[in-house]
């Protein structure tokens, strides 16, 4: 006679006992953490002779890292525990995985100079990613001071992409393709620990969607352009993105410098 009235004594506190709701933060972590994965699986590719698929899985990282950004915001999960897990993550993807690709795409030719220089990517990165987190404590920017690690990385990655079967291209230079190769990532690693300013994904909120309407226009135009021509977009985007940002960067140094405007960035960066 005992069992059945333990049974309903059991299933009344059962009844009462309230589930937790599953943390804010569980949902951008998720995306971050694909991330991670991404940047994983793409040297682990690379490093098996498929740096076809090792590039795109950098370029998966990068959508991932966009939407970790974007489900943040939606959710209002920001948090410094987040914020530290996606600088950890995006070393690996966005530092450590485009230099494992360049280096056996074309540096493994270069011995020591070569891991030097594809040491470069993982070494900006970090360097990179400490100091926005440590600004972004201060002062949150409606830009990026320097170029981001993403758009480093998936630029390395197109370049793959666009001319692993365009050698021909290169076959009038010294050096071949590392005439080229080796310029823009010395380039791009420069300004990744630069102060040039580059364009932010804005948040999307009513005052900020109307302040940055133009640059809503142009991430439309780039998501377009990028599956119309895929890895040839690519290229066309994130050129774009970069020559436009040097552009930005070169007017604000000359207006500095030559005239008598001391902050021209409200001017080019609304």
């Amino acid at each position: 006679m005992k069992y059945p009235i333990q049974k309903k004594r059991f299933r009344k506190k059962f009844r009462r006992r309230k589930f937790k709701p599953i943390p804010r933060l569980v949902v951008p972590s998720f995306f971050t953490l694909m991330n991670l994965l991404c940047g994983f699986a793409s040297v682990l590719l690379v490093f098996d002779g498929n740096l076809i698929m090792g590039a795109w899985l950098i370029v998966l990282a990068g959508m991932f890292d966009v939407l970790d950004g974007f489900m943040a915001r939606l959710t209002n999960a920001i948090s410094e525990f987040g914020t530290e897990l996606d600088s950890l993550s995006d070393v690996v993807s966005f530092g450590v995985a485009p230099g494992f690709l360049v280096y056996a795409f074309a540096f493994n030719e270069l011995g020591l100079a070569g891991i030097l220089l594809s040491g470069l990517a993982p070494v900006c990165a970090a360097i990179r990613l400490a100091r926005y987190n440590v600004e972004s404590k201060i002062q949150e920017l409606d830009f990026f001071r320097g170029l981001p690690s993403p758009s480093f990385a998936i630029m390395l990655a197109a370049f793959y992409l666009t001319f692993m079967n365009r050698m021909e291209l290169f076959e009038g230079l010294e050096h071949g393709i590392l005439s080229v190769l080796i310029p823009i990532v010395i380039l791009l690693s420069f300004l990744m620990v630069s102060t040039v300013p580059f364009d932010k994904i804005p948040k999307f909120d009513r005052e900020s969607l109307k302040r940055h309407k133009n640059r809503l226009i142009l991430l439309g135009v780039y998501f377009i352009i990028i599956v119309i021509f895929q890895d040839i977009g690519l290229m066309i985007v994130f050129s774009f993105f970069i020559l436009k940002g040097l552009a930005i960067g070169l007017y604000i140094f000359w207006k500095q410098a030559f005239t008598e405007d001391p902050d021209p960035m409200e001017e080019v960066l609304p």
